[in-house]
């Protein structure tokens, strides 16, 4: 149990760090008598940016940095694709089920579409990288970043959206509502 709390601990100061970092051109700097302590007082200013669900979901997603990724894979011990691993994080962390496949996830009922220039932190967000639309799917944690599951190979990661690969392959956002984190919901 301990090796499991000590895995867990170093996952979230991994995220916070990478989260931190990813956020850092905002240009927000932490108070002199907080010096100790920067990047938690960093953290702190960015979550009142965004809503507490989005920011638990975010932090959630950080929590699963540098997990295998695998085709088809649904879970931390055996590794996540990329809509496994939205599913996995909005499941767990807000209560909402969404549909397995990253395109049925962007066809899904309920969610809201949302413009590149209005992305907030926790909304999906989709790419072409397989000569279709919406074949991969990701979480934006905000300042152009997101965090997924790029490829077989690869792990969890945060990259940026305005690297050029990316920002060709960009096919839209969704938004999903805010929902009772007690009572998944299933959107078609």
């Amino acid at each position: 149990m301990t090796g499991l709390r000590t895995k867990t601990r170093s996952k979230m100061l991994i995220g916070s760090v990478l989260l931190a970092l990813s956020m850092s051109s905002t240009g927000v700097r932490a108070a002199p008598e907080d010096a100790a302590d920067p990047i938690l007082r960093f953290l702190g200013q960015q979550t009142q940016k965004a809503s507490e669900t989005a920011s638990d979901l975010i932090m959630s997603a950080m929590n699963f940095l540098g997990v295998r990724y695998r085709f088809g894979g649904t879970s931390e011990e055996t590794g996540f694709d990329c809509s496994g691993f939205t599913r996995h994080v909005f499941e767990n962390s807000v209560g909402l089920l969404l549909p397995r496949r990253a395109s049925e996830q962007a066809e899904a009922a309920g969610l809201l579409t949302v413009r590149k220039e209005d992305l907030k932190p926790g909304d999906l967000v989709f790419f072409n990288t397989m000569r279709r639309a919406f074949s991969h799917v990701g979480i934006y944690v905000g300042d152009g970043k997101f965090i997924h599951a790029p490829r077989t190979g690869s792990s969890i990661r945060v990259d940026d959206m305005n690297q050029s690969y990316w920002t060709t392959r960009f096919d839209g956002a969704r938004r999903a509502p805010q929902v009772n984190p007690d009572a998944p919901m299933v959107l078609r």
